[in-house]
């Protein structure tokens, strides 16, 4: 009962409602999501592994419409078509090999059909104030390689923009820049090549490692484990502390109770033997007394004396008092000497 009064009282119960709900958030919302994060970055590993090992192909036998298979991203492919540079787009902020960069994406339209990819021409570095220089690709008719990249997911709040003339778009996505200039696209975008016709500044291929996710996740899930055992352990060592708490108050009463036991048995061994903290007879005594009152009255009253004769040869008889104790009666040698004289003369004359 003392443990479940400490667990109820409402901080523990605050406590324990918070921690319960970090520890199911650990394991179905934080450790998942590092996970997961984890588990998409193997699988790009594998499938940049993969692409690299096998040789570009035509765009029809990877991607024969404008929807991607997953499992084709990163294929290298080539393709054979013109660029649309009216069509043009920039995005802004981004990061590559540690210092800001401009990406440029130029739609390509594909021959001998009505196909328009996206395609990733690389980057240039921004001019403060300003829209960078920015070459124009080559015109005509161009047969170019690159790699299937997925689009990049775009916020709901962000759009395109038209920047000092030029279309701004927040992300690599073929609908977006499809939806600004009115040109259907592929859902997918290429990376284009180094050294390919109107490439730019090379994004190089990410780094085949899996990240801190794996960690972080294995982290969350340490978390998840070890937030209830943190409170169990103070919710025990609080139990101890006031188990200690009520020992050290019971301390001085047992010491009391100890103190007035010896005074008492002080007192009782002081007392004559047999006689009651009052000095009257104890109880025992009492009754030991009115045994042996009764004893003598009895032996008193009777007045007679049974002698039994125990038969023992060349002997007298025995005297045994009927109440009191048996004693033995041990008769003269010289009388019984002359009684048995007595009687043979008497039998047998003489």
């Amino acid at each position: 009962m003392h443990v479940l009064r400490t667990i109820l009282r409402p901080g523990w119960i605050a406590l324990g409602v918070v921690v319960v709900a970090f520890a199911v958030a650990c394991f179905t919302m934080l450790a998942p999501w590092q996970l997961g994060k984890n588990s998409d970055t193997e699988r790009r590993n594998d499938l940049i592994r993969t692409a690299t090992s096998l040789e570009t192909v035509p765009l029809a036998e990877v991607a024969p419409s404008s929807t991607l298979d997953p499992s084709a991203e990163w294929r290298g492919v080539e393709v054979t078509g013109r660029y649309l540079e009216d069509q043009q787009a920039l995005v802004r902020l981004r990061n590559i090999q540690e210092r800001p960069a401009v990406v440029v994406l130029t739609p390509f339209a594909v021959d001998g059909s009505d196909r328009v990819l996206l395609i990733n021409r690389g980057f240039v570095r921004p001019v403060e104030g300003g829209v960078p220089d920015i070459p124009a690709p080559p015109a005509g008719e161009q047969t170019i390689e690159g790699r299937i990249r997925a689009a990049e997911s775009v916020s709901a709040d962000r759009g395109s923009r038209a920047d000092n003339g030029v279309l701004t778009v927040p992300s690599i996505n073929p609908g977006l820049v499809g939806t600004a200039t009115g040109t259907p696209m592929d859902d997918f975008y290429l990376q284009l090549s180094p050294d390919q016709p109107g490439s730019l500044g090379e994004i190089p291929l990410p780094q085949l490692d899996t990240g801190p996710y794996l960690s972080y996740g294995l982290q969350w899930l340490a978390f998840g484990i070890m937030a209830p055992l943190g409170v169990l352990y103070f919710l025990i060592a609080e139990i101890r502390s006031r188990r200690r708490a009520a020992a050290a108050k019971a301390a001085p009463a047992a010491e009391a109770t100890a103190e007035t036991g010896d005074v008492a048995d002080a007192e009782t061994a002081s007392r004559p033997a047999g006689t009651a903290p009052d000095g009257q007879p104890s109880t025992a005594a009492s009754r030991a007394e009115r045994r042996r009152q009764m004893r003598e009255e009895l032996r008193a009253a009777s007045g007679t004396t049974v002698v039994h004769n125990v038969g023992r040869i060349g002997h007298g008889p025995v005297a045994e008092d009927t109440v009191g104790d048996v004693r033995d009666a041990t008769p003269d040698p010289r009388s019984q000497d002359g009684d048995v004289r007595d009687k043979l003369s008497r039998r047998y004359g003489g």
